[in-house]
């Protein structure tokens, strides 16, 4: 059953993740690195075309923003890794406020990490995924702007990031291929999220 989208509301913005809202709705919240197609992929999933802001700076997002759908549960937008034009010791502010929130989090579901799939792995994608597996925190792959080069290329890159993961993990997370412009992924990454939303109520 297709998941509907009735509505999707930007809540708050935080500095850290003791000030963000209550934990009582399940969360999924979006990483990658900057310019990854993150805003985007979140627009394209809620069916909103200015829902969390696109732009063409990196680094455009410092803080946590949490995004209400359907009044039941949350789509968190992060801070980039990687590529900003900050100063070190905001760069370390950032790592430390999404760690924080990643590992102390108690609602957080999943963490969708973004994957830009035009590029062979990244050694910073894997650091952060390996990361990830470290904490134990949950999280799926999602490989952004499968539109943008050939279908062959695309399966290439992304066939290259899960063997490069196979050195490190006996299973691969979930991973969903998306395109914001041809809507791919999309049906796909709701009904996940759907399957879990019902788990973190103890439905399913």
């Amino acid at each position: 059953m297709e998941m509907i989208i009735k509505s999707a509301e930007y809540i708050i913005s935080s500095p850290d993740w003791e000030k963000c809202p209550a934990p009582d709705l399940p969360e999924y919240a979006f990483i990658g690195r900057s310019n990854v197609g993150k805003s985007s992929l979140i627009n394209m999933l809620t069916g909103r075309e200015k829902l969390a802001k696109t732009s063409g700076t990196p680094g455009k997002t410092q803080l946590i923003n949490h995004f209400l759908i359907n009044k039941q549960w949350y789509i968190v937008d992060l801070p980039g890794y990687g590529f900003a034009k900050v100063s070190q010791s905001q760069r370390r502010q950032w790592s430390q406020m999404i760690e924080n929130y990643l590992r102390k989090r108690t609602n957080l579901v999943n963490i969708f990490v973004l994957i830009d799939s035009r590029h062979t792995p990244q050694q910073i994608d894997i650091d952060f995924v390996n990361q990830l597996g470290e904490w134990q925190v949950p999280f799926s792959l999602v490989f952004t702007k499968a539109d943008k080069s050939t279908q062959l290329e695309v399966s290439r890159n992304i066939k290259a990031f899960l063997n490069k993961l196979r050195e490190n993990w006996e299973f691969l997370p979930a991973h969903y291929v998306t395109s914001t412009v041809k809507r791919m992924g999309r049906d796909k990454i709701l009904e996940f999220v759907d399957e879990l939303n019902a788990r973190f109520r103890g439905l399913a």
